[in-house]
């Protein structure tokens, strides 16, 4: 699948009344006590002062590529330089519209601990990594998946534990994936994933067989785990599209 052109996002135009509102906060922000030296120093340096200003709106370029969202998110939260321009994208189906990258070498202790910097967070154990051998997929190099774009693990699969879904042949997502979803999320809205439910890693288990969970509880971001078949209605995977 080409990368260029599907995965385009329409990126709307603000309206009239929403950039009245931004002239309107520009204006409030300026202090009104600013002294005369340092309103001549802002006068004679324009660029400086239009460039600092246009820092604070996101590159259209960006709004319109999650490709480069992501190379966006892993300079920011990993200090890492990607190019995922060449990555290979499965096949989009409806409803999956939410695009996880892993690039290659990552980690679910670094991606636990990035989410440390921001919220708080619990784990059952302190080494995921040796704690959640197994996996569906690992990144030996960089990858990409779809999942619905929803708060909520899936509604379609609630009160099916992760033999079901094996016995249905439902790919689920794995741990390290739901762990970066969570900061992404969190860095586009500020707020959290599965608050009333429970994601179920089903893509991973753990070194006695188990399969992981996440969710939003008591304040924390938790990761726990669950019996393979543990099944009631919060305890739901997230479908996850794979190559």
């Amino acid at each position: 699948m080409k990368n260029a052109t599907a995965l385009q996002i329409e990126v709307r135009t603000a309206t009239p009344d929403q950039m009245k509102d931004i002239y309107g906060l520009a204006i409030q922000a300026i202090p009104t006590g600013i002294s005369f030296e340092s309103a001549q120093a802002i006068i004679g340096n324009k660029s400086a002062f239009i460039t600092k200003v246009q820092d604070l709106f996101p590159d259209p370029a960006i709004l319109h590529d999650p490709l480069k969202q992501w190379e966006v998110f892993y300079r920011e939260e990993f200090n890492e330089t990607h190019d995922f321009s060449e990555i290979k994208i499965p096949e989009k189906r409806e409803c999956f519209n939410r695009l996880i990258i892993v690039p290659k070498g990552m980690t679910m202790n670094r991606a636990y601990k990035a989410c440390e910097k921001h919220f708080p967070c619990w784990r059952y154990n302190n080494d995921l990594d040796t704690r959640v051998p197994t996996n569906d997929r690992t990144p030996s190099e960089s990858y990409a998946i779809w999942v619905r774009d929803r708060v909520e693990a899936d509604e379609e699969l609630k009160k099916l534990s992760a033999n079901d879904l094996v016995d249905q042949k439902v790919g689920g997502i794995t741990l390290l994936e739901r762990i970066l979803l969570e900061l992404k999320y969190f860095r586009e809205t500020g707020k959290h994933l599965d608050i009333k439910n429970v994601t179920l890693c089903s893509g991973s288990r753990d070194a006695d067989g188990d399969v992981p969970n996440a969710c939003w509880d008591g304040g924390k971001f938790g990761v726990s785990w669950d019996y393979c078949d543990y099944r009631y209605s919060c305890l739901r995977s997230r479908e996850a599209v794979s190559l």
